[in-house]
């Protein structure tokens, strides 16, 4: 069955695709290719070095400060899903892929990966709380969960992997700002009252003065794998320049039809957008 699915998969950069291109060519599969290339070489000082016998896990589960009290818990979110986890963590349960960081942790770090898309504005019950507000809250739970404390992690970071492009717009900046994750994380607090203003001040406050937040560029991590291991960043290039090439189609089509009113404008797009993807 695994050589089905490779053939499956594979259809996705033919000119009769089985399924949308994005579904392989995509920031997620991106990610993981890459955090399997450095879990098989030494990168010392990078950010994305295995050090400290480091593992990775890809759509894991983090504990939101934030989970249900009671059913039907009005201010509650649910566990958020990171693209990539680097570290010293277990799997609490693979059904639920939940992460469980180490007590004795030296490395955690969490990645979120982007082509052509933002950072995600808010959760059902509150629209201000955006994803780097939501993944720093999420890590200072984790750590407090551990038993340890951010200041026994030396190497704990946040950091979004998107396009060059993207970076140099400022497309991630003001969300990354520790003046943002700040105010939106106190400003979720303060809807609990007095509930949750302990785990702000001892938890949230130490874990964003030690972490380390950043977007970091794909074209900078084949650059750096380029030095060491030439053909391996040729075919990383390759899957990441196609992760761009339909990532860009994607979103093309989907801001063509938010342009049509009605059904037959949607029709009309959708084939517009299905003839431009075989033409190319």
């Amino acid at each position: 069955m695994l050589e089905e699915i490779s053939a499956i998969l594979q259809s996705c950069d033919s000119e009769s695709p089985l399924l949308p291109p994005t579904t392989l060519f995509d920031e997620g599969w991106c990610l993981r290719i890459i955090l399997n290339w450095f879990s098989k070489n030494e990168m010392t000082g990078h950010p994305l070095s295995f050090a400290f016998n480091s593992t990775w896990y890809s759509e894991g589960l983090l504990r939101s400060p934030f989970l249900p009290r009671s059913r039907g818990d009005k201010l509650s979110e649910s566990w958020t899903h990171a693209d990539g986890v680097l570290g010293n963590f277990t799997i609490n349960n693979k059904n639920t892929s939940a992460i469980e960081l180490l007590p004795e942790a030296k490395r955690f770090i969490v990645l979120e990966g982007k082509m052509y898309s933002k950072l995600s504005q808010g959760v059902s019950h509150a629209g201000y709380y955006d994803q780097a507000a939501r993944y720093v809250a999420c890590i200072a739970e984790l750590i407090q969960h551990s038993k340890t404390h951010p200041q026994n992690i030396p190497h704990l970071a946040f950091h979004v992997l998107a396009p060059s492009s993207q970076i140099k717009a400022n497309v991630f900046t003001s969300n990354l700002s520790r003046e943002s994750i700040y105010q939106r994380v106190e400003r979720r607090v303060a809807e609990y009252g007095n509930e949750k203003r302990a785990w702000f001040n001892e938890c949230f406050i130490p874990t964003l003065d030690t972490i380390i937040i950043s977007a970091i560029s794909w074209e900078e991590i084949l650059e750096s794998i380029a030095k060491v291991d030439q053909i391996s960043a040729d075919k990383i290039k390759n899957f990441y320049e196609k992760c761009l090439k339909y990532n860009r189609l994607s979103k093309a089509g989907a801001e063509q039809i938010s342009d049509h009113d009605g059904i037959h404008g949607l029709i009309d797009a959708l084939q517009q957008h299905a003839k431009g993807n075989y033409e190319n």
